[in-house]
C-alpha cells in the first residue's frame, strides 16, 4: 500500500512534521497513526524512532537558544529508562491491540486538554519525573509520548526555543534508546532503510516551515487545532480497523 500512495504519505508526513513543531507535541503523535494506515503497526515503530532520531537532531539545529539541563536531568533520564521498558514488553502484544491502544490513547489525550483548557501541571522534580516515566513508556509501546512530556515541560515556563530544544534533547535520547530495542525486536527492516534519508529532509523542511509559523502565532492560538486533529487522527485508528 504504502508504494501505491507514496506521495501522499509523504504529504501527511511533512504535515505531521509541522504540526508537531508548532503544536508542541513532537512529530510522532502525527506520524504513527499516520504510517499505521500504510505500514503494519511494529513496523511503525522501528520506523517512527529512526524519523525522530533526524527530526530530533535538525530541532535541536534550529531551537538552540538555550536549554534547561535541570528538567533534562529529571525529565529525561526517566523517560530514556522508560522508553526501553516500553520498547521491549511491545513485542508481547499483539499488533491490532496496540492500535486500539493508541487511538484510544490520543483521544482521551486530547479530549482532556480540550476540556480542561487550565490544566496545569505544578512544576516540581517529582512531576518531571513522573512525566519523564509515563511519557518514556508511552513512547517505547504506543510510538508517541511527545504530548505527555509536552504537558510536563510546560509547567517550567519556557520560551517556544528553549521549550522546543529541551524537548527535542530528551526525545533524542528516547529514540537513541528505544532503536535499539526495536531494531533487537526486528522492527526495523532493511526495507525501509531507504526512507531514512528521505524522511530526514522532510524533517528539516518541515521544522523551517514550523519555526517560521511559530515566529507569526503563539503557540496558544494553534494548541485547540492541533488537539482537534488529534481527536480525529485517534478516531481514524479505531475506523482503520474496521476496514
Amino acid at each position: 500500500m504504502l508504494s501505491k500512495y507514496f506521495g501522499v504519505f509523504l504529504l501527511l508526513v511533512l504535515l505531521a512534521e509541522i504540526l508537531g513543531t508548532v503544536g508542541g507535541f513532537g512529530s510522532s503523535v502525527f506520524f504513527v497513526p499516520i504510517a499505521n494506515f500504510f505500514l503494519d503497526f511494529q513496523t511503525v515503530l522501528g520506523l517512527t524512532a529512526l524519523f525522530h532520531l533526524s527530526s530530533n537532531v535538525v530541532k535541536i539545529a534550529f531551537f538552540k537558544k538555550g536549554i534547561d539541563k535541570q528538567v533534562i536531568l529529571y525529565l529525561g533520564i526517566p523517560a530514556v529508562i522508560f522508553v526501553i521498558i516500553g520498547a521491549y514488553v511491545s513485542q508481547f502484544f499483539n499488533t491490532k491491540i496496540l492500535t486500539y491502544f493508541l487511538g484510544g490513547f490520543l483521544i482521551v489525550l486530547s479530549l482532556i486538554f480540550l476540556v480542561f483548557k487550565e490544566l496545569i501541571i505544578k512544576a516540581s522534580n517529582k512531576n518531571a519525573i513522573l512525566g519523564g516515566v509515563l511519557s518514556g513508556f508511552s513512547a517505547g509501546l504506543l510510538g508517541t509520548g511527545g504530548a505527555i512530556r509536552g504537558i510536563t515541560l510546560s509547567a517550567f515556563k519556557m520560551n517556544k526555543e528553549k521549550f522546543i530544544a529541551t524537548s527535542a534533547i530528551i526525545d533524542l535520547g528516547v529514540d537513541l534508546s528505544r532503536s535499539v530495542v526495536y531494531y533487537n525486536n526486528g522492527y526495523i527492516q532493511k526495507d525501509i532503510l531507504y526512507l531514512i534519508p528521505i524522511l530526514l529532509v522532510i524533517s528539516v523542511i518541515g521544522t523551517y516551515i514550523g519555526k517560521k509559523i511559530l515566529n507569526k502565532i503563539s503557540q496558544d492560538q494553534f494548541r485547540n487545532f492541533v488537539l482537534i486533529l488529534i481527536l480525529i487522527i485517534g478516531i481514524s485508528s479505531f475506523v482503520s480497523l474496521w476496514f
